[in-house]
């Protein structure tokens, strides 16, 4: 009850307070490039449910029919105004409201395609017990994730076997050691690394 009162809270006071920044982000991303200001994806959440994700949307229309993974900070299907987003985590602001509603937590998992959970075991289920997070301990060790994949020979064969089995297992950490102030200090942590790029 407190972890979802918190996520409550302070998904409502940031989705007040940074609402004359979310509006100028949206019209930045319309004179930049064509297309929605959000991007809005399928995701699978707690219980192993879907859900829509939402984000300032970062790459160019129909960009996913090239590949569901992101090849490096520079894919050539990323916008100017993208770029700039995804450096400072700005196009995951729009999951406030996905904290808000209950789809997410502020902690936790972060959401994946159906596509990779389909590759998951048995034993990894146990992650949906969880709502899915905004950051996390495996979204920190990934934060560069996108230029992992870039370097790798097989991205795709990458991300399923080495990049999701790791995830995994701090996933998995996280459930078996969770609690208020371990979610302080990832959220604290996230703000760091974001900061210090």
């Amino acid at each position: 009850m407190l972890k979802r009162s918190f996520d409550i809270l302070l998904s409502l006071l940031l989705s007040i307070l940074l609402l004359p920044f979310l509006l100028l982000i949206s019209i930045l991303i319309k004179i930049d490039s064509k297309g929605p200001i959000l991007f809005i994806q399928g995701r699978v959440g707690r219980n192993n449910h879907d859900f829509s994700i939402m984000k300032f949307r970062t790459m160019r229309v129909q960009s996913e029919q090239k590949g569901l993974l992101t090849l490096g900070n520079h894919d050539s299907r990323i916008t100017k105004m993208g770029y700039f987003l995804r450096r400072y985590k700005i196009d995951e602001f729009p999951q406030l409201f996905n904290i808000l509603k209950g789809d997410m937590s502020f902690v936790g998992p972060r959401p994946e395609l159906r596509h990779y959970v389909n590759y998951y075991h048995q034993d990894d289920m146990v992650i949906f017990k969880l709502r899915p997070g905004l950051t996390g301990l495996a979204s920190i060790k990934y934060r560069n994730e996108v230029e992992l994949l870039k370097k790798a020979d097989d991205p795709e064969n990458y991300f399923i076997n080495v990049i999701i089995p790791d995830k995994l297992r701090y996933n998995k950490m996280y459930l078996n050691n969770r609690n208020f102030l371990l979610d302080l200090k990832i959220i604290a942590l996230t703000i760091i690394k974001v900061i210090s790029k």
